[in-house]
């Protein structure tokens, strides 16, 4: 079964949905604010994600998901919103599935369950001769295992599943350490020194993670595989 993040405000839904996902075997999370529910998005395998929260529309948090670190986490979107317009716009955000209140809890678990098993086809990640297991956390190259921290491994993952795309170094620390992490830019830098020494790199002709002078990091758009 999987770590489902539920994000609702309303008490007696989220607590309906809470039961019925234990019942089901999941692992629930909770949150009833975005803010909240962004710093626990790193431990979810999925999103039940309402639209309207108290601090910002679920449809904003969705976009920072879909253009920061959570491209693919399955999110199944809960709204009262029934309007064709409503479903088109949640669904343009990067929601998976879309569900209108009031919903039986039987379906809501169906077509979770089916988000589960869509997602479980995107899990390993091919970058060339790199591969990441983004459900287990391991990551190989040229079939032999890397020994990767967490953070090193969450960083490379988070470049690799957007190649070519240049990040500054406070964007990935917002990505990947979070927004309440204490650190400095250098932290960045020194992930990334660590890794490129795992990964065999030549600093100045990088295989994978290209330094942009002056702004950040990517990983290099030619070993997308």
């Amino acid at each position: 079964m999987a770590t489902v993040l539920l994000v609702e405000d309303e008490p007696a839904v989220r607590l309906g949905v809470r039961l019925a996902l234990e019942r089901a075997g999941h692992r629930v999370l909770e949150a009833s604010r975005a803010q909240e529910a962004w710093d626990l998005l790193k431990e979810a395998e999925a999103v039940v994600l309402d639209w309207m929260l108290p601090d910002e529309p679920g449809t904003r948090l969705l976009e920072r998901m879909r253009q920061g670190p959570y491209p693919t986490l399955p999110v199944l979107m809960l709204t009262a919103r029934a309007e064709v317009r409503d479903r088109v716009e949640g669904l343009s955000r990067g929601a998976d599935d879309y569900l209108v209140k009031p919903f039986a809890t039987e379906e809501l678990l169906a077509r979770l369950e089916a988000l589960l098993r869509r997602a479980g086809k995107r899990k390993v990640l091919k970058r060339g001769p790199l591969l990441l297991d983004l459900e287990r956390l391991e990551a190989s190259l040229e079939g032999r295992p890397l020994p990767l921290t967490r953070r090193e491994f969450e960083l490379l993952a988070f470049l690799a599943q957007r190649p070519g795309r240049v990040y500054t170094r406070e964007e990935l620390l917002e990505a990947v350490w979070g927004q309440d992490f204490l650190g400095t830019p250098r932290t960045v830098d020194q992930h990334i020194l660590q890794l490129r020494e795992k990964l065999g790199e030549d600093p100045k002709a990088p295989r994978f993670l290209e330094t942009v002078r002056g702004v950040g990091y990517r990983f290099r758009e030619a070993e997308e595989g």
